[in-house]
């Protein structure tokens, strides 16, 4: 889609209303990781340079429309701060009302203002007209550099848009060009990695990857489902009864662009010092055992196809990745990809956080700071908060 970006824009001494995805995790009062915030900071710093005055709105985790201060942006603001040297971030504790636009009309260029968590209003998720013109009066300009929530058609995603121009910021460019690519114009060969639990959670991105990917490798717990499909005996390993037949209609109708493990890892119950077994594909899983990683031989079947990509597009671990001993799968694959001459772009929280334990983040081409965003933008699904942006 071609959407205006806020490099299009005039921002010399505006006000400019940014939505930002900090919705982090918290450990004890502090941010635990800060991935989220650190996306954010090139626009911020540009914003900054015009100067801009920047006022941030962002949810954080599920207050349920009540103001609960363990889901407050207070933590997110002090370490913004230690990000922007030299900049003052200010912190408001309402993101409308007196205090709110008070504190937002005082902001001078060249400072930030973060304002308090959206979702502690019901009126956010409802997208409510007048919650969304209360956000837009803090401010001149709207700019969207929440990929990860574009996907909601919430009031500060959507409905703040109507009110006045609104316009991508540069990690919104960065994954619509990059997840674009991936969808219109992959270098090939190109080749889909997904892992996860469930195949009724990506059926949709499965069925969209395998009609664009030259390859579909599929590995974790939704691989379990496929093989059962395929007759084997699973024991108590997880599997989705109910998308069993899916799963085999998929086999059936894309053949050998879908890809299974052909070796696993079981263990006889689900601990970190577990008893362990390297099986086939067409073995049988002992009673009371359960497959909870991708096996050696798999790991160099998928290498082989990993080494002949031009394009990588990756979401969802191997096997029971918080569990140390079945995160091998997982570890080997990071270091696959990373190490590959493609294009190379991970989403999915598991999968990212496997290649930044290994130190491989900076040899990954993208990583995309979306989740369901991510899933919906493959599928071939508008997203309402790039949607609502202005044309070019």
């Amino acid at each position: 889609m071609k959407k205006k970006a806020m490099r299009d824009l005039d921002l010399k001494g505006k006000r400019v209303l940014v939505r930002v995805d900090f919705n982090v995790p918290l450990k004890d009062g502090q941010v635990s990781d800060h991935t989220r915030i650190r996306a954010a900071v090139p626009t911020l710093e540009y914003l900054l340079a015009q100067p801009a005055a920047v006022i941030l709105c962002s949810h954080l985790a599920r207050p349920d429309g009540q103001p609960n201060s363990a889901y407050s942006l207070k933590p997110v603001a002090d370490k913004l701060q230690t990000m922007l040297p030299g900049r003052e971030v200010s912190f408001a504790s309402d993101c409308v009302g007196k205090l709110a636009i008070r504190t937002a009309a005082a902001l001078r260029p060249g400072n930030v203002l973060l304002l308090e968590n959206t979702r502690f209003y019901s009126e956010e998720k409802q997208n409510d007209n007048q919650f969304s013109r209360n956000l837009a009066n803090l401010a001149d300009v709207f700019i969207n550099d929440a990929f990860g929530s574009a996907h909601r058609s919430h009031a500060s995603t959507v409905g703040v848009a109507q009110y006045m121009p609104a316009a991508a910021g540069l990690l919104m460019e960065k994954e619509l060009d990059f997840l674009g690519r991936a969808v219109s114009r992959p270098e090939r060969p190109f080749v889909a990695i997904l892992g996860g639990a469930k195949v009724t959670d990506k059926i949709g991105v499965i069925r969209s990857l395998l009609g664009m990917a030259d390859t579909v490798l599929i590995g974790g717990g939704m691989a379990n489902t496929f093989l059962k499909s395929k007759g084997m005996n699973v024991a108590s390993s997880f599997v989705e009864d109910g998308a069993v037949e899916i799963a085999g209609a998929l086999l059936q109708e894309y053949g050998d662009r879908l890809v299974l493990p052909t070796e696993l890892v079981i263990a006889n119950r689900f601990n970190e010092d577990a008893d362990t077994r390297i099986i086939g594909a067409s073995d049988r899983v002992p009673v009371r055992w359960s497959i909870l990683d991708i096996g050696p031989g798999t790991i160099e079947q998928f290498a082989v196809h990993v080494r002949d990509a031009q394009m990588i597009v990756w979401n969802g671990p191997m096997g029971v990745t918080e569990l140390r001993a079945f995160s091998v799968g997982t570890n080997a694959l990071a270091r696959l990809v990373a190490n590959s001459r493609a294009t190379t772009i991970i989403g999915g929280g598991d999968s990212v956080a496997a290649v930044r334990r290994a130190g491989l983040a900076d040899e990954i081409t993208h990583i995309s700071t979306g989740g369901g965003a991510t899933l919906e933008f493959l599928q071939g699904n508008k997203l309402p908060g790039v949607v609502a942006l202005d044309d070019c």
